[in-house]
């Protein structure tokens, strides 16, 4: 399968795992990174998340965990195979079981979102099979710093209920990022960054294409360091 390359690393890319999409890229540039030192991904897929945070901060160390042994072994490869490598770690693990003495001070996710269904296609990646709400965000609420932060990205219409679950487990929704998938469209994707204290919720607007395969100058600024096309 085809490779995604991007300005500083590539991603290998293989038909058994989830491949590289607009919504691991937009978490991977707009997640809360800066002041991060110890950094879980939960799913890692690619890897792209990772890679993207790791050219965003040059000093934080990452572990990624996925329970897909083809997955695990390709974002293997690609941790490898890029500038940042001896700061990225990448296990097989379920993370439901997973167990640390470790704190994070940013947990990241492009989770499961779909309930689980008929369908045949990226059933561990796309649907809640192996990893609900509930095991994502009490497991993560656990396991992060006292400054920590749990960021993911998830489709608008689960919104409600992910921030309800997330305060039942003492995490409080301090940013959240509407996405349009193109201008004056519906909301179709959230950012959502929690805390372990609460504050003013700070909300932003995002828009991908500002007309049918025309990125946005707000998207093409966002991911001008790792995006080989131009303006």
């Amino acid at each position: 399968m085809k490779s995604f390359k991007f300005k500083q690393f590539e991603i290998q890319q293989s038909t058994d795992v989830f491949r590289v999409g607009t919504d691991g890229v937009l978490l991977g540039a707009l997640a809360n990174v800066d002041f991060a030192e110890n950094i879980l991904e939960i799913g890692t897929g690619t890897g792209l998340i990772s890679l993207m945070l790791s050219q965003r901060n040059l000093n934080a160390k990452f572990l990624g965990i996925d329970i897909n042994e083809e997955a695990v072994n390709l974002t293997k490869l690609n941790f490898q195979n890029s500038p940042y490598y001896l700061r990225l770690q990448n296990i097989l693990q379920d993370f439901k079981t997973f167990e640390t003495d470790e704190k994070f001070d940013l947990i990241v996710s492009n989770p499961p979102y779909f309930e689980e269904s008929l369908s045949s296609k990226d059933v561990v990646a796309r649907q809640t099979v192996e990893l609900n709400f509930h095991q994502l965000i009490s497991k993560s609420s656990q396991l992060l710093s006292a400054k920590g932060i749990f960021s993911v990205i998830i489709p608008y219409e689960v919104g409600d209920g992910f921030i309800e679950i997330a305060k039942e487990n003492q995490l409080f929704l301090n940013r959240k990022v509407n996405i349009c998938g193109i201008e004056n469209s519906k909301v179709k994707r959230l950012i959502l960054e929690f805390y372990l204290t609460e504050n003013v919720l700070e909300e932003s607007d995002f828009i991908i294409e500002k007309s049918p395969r025309k990125y946005s100058d707000q998207y093409l600024e966002l991911t001008k360091e790792f995006h080989v096309f131009g303006k």
